[in-house]
């Protein structure tokens, strides 16, 4: 009966997360009265009426009204944020915040990054109300996702920057907005992030000759856990002369991922243990495990003075609720992410039903944590982590075999062995999943890195917080261990990547991983098999032969779009970059041509604008093979490619699509030219069926190339230069004559594309047009050319920035 009840909450709760708007408040409140009525009355119905047959219809009745409670609970608690949003009208607009610094600043070479609770706000002297919690960029460190970094001329050099610390009060001149982040397929979702982060603002601080200084008020002790995590942070930062190790030793001890070098995490993610570089629910557990044998000991020692006390609390009783409630510090100590609250919670649970004499079933105790952690936080069910770590801890619940851990040395490392290798085949299917690829290096690496990392890695960072010396030696380890990743993951074949799985053959591959390592005859167990060969095998559907598709993803203040035929892709231009260490090739582009399995044949890179070449080198990496076109020299930023120059006439021919370039001609190539007018211009297609690329072309280039072709036209257009008003002009208009065109900007972008000039343009010939921060990516199709599907609205939920799209016919929604 409880399991009825536990399972039916869970899915109460994700029901209601697959909302793409909110209810009004009551109808979620009567929803979860209801339901709190019908568990109440179901668990009457138990009571009394004790035969199998009405068992069945009580069991179903409590699972529906625990999902009825949990849905109108999950929906209330959405309500409630969504009353923070940010008011419209105060969008880029200025403002004075006063309040405290409420997180772990991050810190980059070019600024900082911190959450701010706001006390009160003003604009133009006159209250406002904001939301309570905001996150601040101050310096030019953080770029918003999506967007191009604010004026420059609002932003303070770094060597001018302060040290930000927990805690501190400050009065600071900012500028707000909603957060919006980018919308594509496979792509992280930056605006749930920040939804379950309860922050419902981002924005910069401003400084400047005509602004007001920021002015530092006062230090509070209003957040001793991040100041205290702050001070351990800088301190391992300091001490460790290795900047990679340090970060490393920084994530272990209080929770700071961000401090990892990206090329860590990726050496990590191939090997297949990122979860050993992060607080896991193993750290957790290696912690408490130390814990309760340090505070039995004490209180054996204690005894002596104190005999009464082994008679009121036995050590074993002490050692287990000491180590809980330390390793529970120790959670909150490192940021507390769902791994750690699962793991604090099950060994609460474990503990409490032992001090009570009783052992409940495993799946009850692990449904039960399951629930806890989604009252705490429901959107973790959202999170590849929730899933990742409670799916590890059922198979190695499921899986282990009885008198397990009494052997001998031989037989505990042959039980280790079992373990990892039941995990990772079971995990796989869930890998595959949610990041589109396996490790296969992983059971090797985690043989090593897991004992490494657990029994000596991760007690001498701990022990250094008392003892700083010992992180030198954990910093040695980490070294170590990192040469041994790196060997792992040069392998050829350390990782197997595979497109993303529709729903119904995910679900299967998830149960026939659990089948293939469950206690079950091998006669059963081969059905494991059967059901994950279709996931091993699935290829996504691709165009006909004759048609292509063009999906320009939503890369912000920049450029980049896919065009997939029947057997070939081509990539044409790699978006912008966002800051020092990031740019749209390694955070949209690999991740999304991951998700479709698609690995490009040719790149064609516009010009050397760095919102359009931006990801050259993550691309250039990651696909070495491909042929690459560009209006200049790859080599100028620093990326190693033969690339061929674009010149108007070249053409090719992809299962029945024609591809050609328009533009530039060969005399264009003259010194000094301009590079926006040198951008390579691409149709793709013949007929009506037609798609044209246009770079960052202006009225001129388009001007030329119309009286070239009075022809020319198009039913998809890539408006150059992201909507400028030196683009788009009324004579390439009424000459291309486009069904659809598709702006690339970024959300309230400095440069306000697209202008207005240009959007009454397309509005006066009545084209409809999409703009990347309202529809996310957007997906065309030559055989469909009256369609165009914007991710935003197919794949639309309640916390999502609340834009429109330019309501247009024929858009799919």
């Amino acid at each position: 009966m409880m399991i009825a009840a536990l399972i039916g909450a869970l899915a109460g709760a994700w029901l209601q997360l697959q909302q793409a708007a909110l209810w009004a408040p009551w109808h979620y409140a009567a929803l979860a009265l209801a339901g709190a009525a019908g568990v109440a009355g179901g668990w009457g119905l138990h009571r009394r009426h004790g035969a199998p047959a009405a068992a069945v219809v009580v069991h179903l009745l409590l699972a529906l009204a625990a999902a009825a409670l949990l849905f109108g609970l999950t929906g209330s608690r959405a309500g409630g944020h969504a009353a923070q949003a940010l008011p419209a009208h105060l969008e880029g607009q200025d403002l004075v915040l006063e309040g405290r610094v409420a997180s772990l600043p991050r810190r980059r070479e070019l600024g900082t990054q911190f959450e701010f609770v706001v006390e009160s706000a003003h604009r133009q002297g006159q209250p406002v109300v904001v939301p309570a919690r905001v996150l601040l960029s101050w310096g030019t460190g953080f770029v918003p996702m999506g967007d191009a970094a604010a004026p420059s001329a609002t932003r303070a050099p770094a060597a001018a920057l302060p040290v930000i610390e927990p805690g501190e009060r400050w009065r600071l001149p900012v500028r707000l907005r909603r957060p919006h982040g980018q919308a594509n397929p496979h792509g992280f979702d930056h605006e749930l992030w920040l939804w379950q982060q309860g922050v419902h603002a981002t924005g910069y601080v401003r400084t400047g000759r005509n602004v007001s200084a920021p002015q530092w008020l006062e230090s509070t002790w209003r957040h001793p856990v991040d100041q205290a995590r702050l001070a351990v942070r800088d301190a391992i930062l300091a001490r460790v002369d290795d900047g990679r190790a340090a970060g490393v030793l920084a994530a272990l001890v209080v929770g700071d991922q961000a401090s990892i070098d990206a090329a860590d995490w990726e050496v990590f993610r191939l090997t297949g243990v990122a979860h050993l570089v992060s607080v896991s629910g193993l750290h957790v557990t290696m912690f408490a495990w130390l814990a309760v044998a340090l505070v039995g000991g004490l209180w054996r020692q204690a005894a002596g003075v104190w005999p009464g006390l082994l008679w009121r609390w036995p050590a074993p009783t002490a050692g287990a609720v000491g180590g809980v409630a330390l390793a529970a510090l120790y959670a909150v100590f490192s940021g507390g992410g769902v791994p750690a609250q699962r793991t604090v919670l099950m060994l609460a649970m474990v503990v409490a039903l032992r001090l009570g004499g009783r052992r409940w079933p495993w799946p009850v105790t692990w449904l039960l944590v399951m629930n806890a952690v989604v009252l705490l936080d429901p959107w973790a069910l959202l999170q590849a982590g929730f899933w990742l770590s409670f799916v590890a801890v059922a198979v190695l619940f499921a899986t282990s075999l009885p008198g397990a851990g009494t052997t001998g040395v031989k037989q505990q490392a042959r039980a280790m062995l079992r373990q990892q290798a039941v995990v990772t085949v079971a995990l796989a299917p869930l890998t595959l999943l949610f990041f589109g690829q396996f490790s296969l290096a992983s059971l090797v690496a985690n043989l090593l890195a897991i004992p490494w990392v657990t029994l000596v890695v991760l007690p001498l960072a701990m022990l250094g917080v008392l003892l700083p010396v010992l992180w030198d030696v954990a910093a040695w380890g980490v070294q170590w261990l990192g040469l041994w990743l790196g060997w792992l993951a040069a392998w050829p074949w350390a990782a197997v990547e595979r497109p993303a799985l529709p729903p119904l053959l995910a679900w299967a591959a998830i149960l026939g991983g659990v089948l293939l390592v469950w206690r079950l005859p091998w006669s059963m167990r081969a059905w494991g098999l059967l059901l994950l060969w279709p996931a091993l095998v699935f290829t996504p559907e691709r165009p006909p032969p004759g048609g292509f598709e063009v999906l320009v993803p939503d890369v912000g203040q920049g450029g980049a779009v896919v065009v997939r035929t029947a057997t070939h892709t081509l990539l044409y231009d790699t978006g912008p970059v966002y800051g020092p260490r990031s740019d749209a090739g390694h955070r949209v582009l690999l991740p999304l041509l991951r998700g479709f399995g698609e690995r490009p044949d040719a790149v064609v890179v516009s010009h050397g604008d760095s919102d359009h070449a931006g990801g050259m080198q993550a691309i250039a990496g990651r696909f070495p093979r491909a042929q690459w076109w560009a209006s200049f020299d790859p080599l100028d930023k620093g990326v190693e490619v033969p690339a061929t120059r674009c010149e108007a006439g070249q053409r090719w021919v992809w299962d029945g699509v024609p591809f050609e370039v328009l533009h530039p001609q060969p005399e264009d190539y003259r010194p000094g030219a301009d590079s926006n007018a040198l951008s390579c211009v691409l149709r793709i297609g013949s007929g009506e069926h037609t798609a044209l690329l246009t770079g960052d072309i202006s009225v001129r280039e388009e001007n030329r190339l119309a009286l070239q072709d009075p022809g020319l036209r198009t039913a998809l257009l890539l408006s150059a230069h992201h909507g400028s008003k030196t683009s788009s002009g009324p004579v390439w208009l009424n000459t291309v004559r486009p069904r659809w065109i598709v702006v690339q900007s970024g959300y309230r972008n400095r440069y306000n594309h697209p202008a207005p000039a240009v959007t009454r343009r397309y509005d006066a010939r009545g084209i409809p047009w999409v703009n990347s921060p309202t529809c996310g990516a957007a997906t065309w199709r030559s055989w469909a050319p009256d369609a165009l599907t914007c991710h935003r609205q197919t794949h639309r939920r309640y916390w999502h920035h609340p834009g429109a799209t330019t309501g247009v016919p024929g858009l799919a929604r």
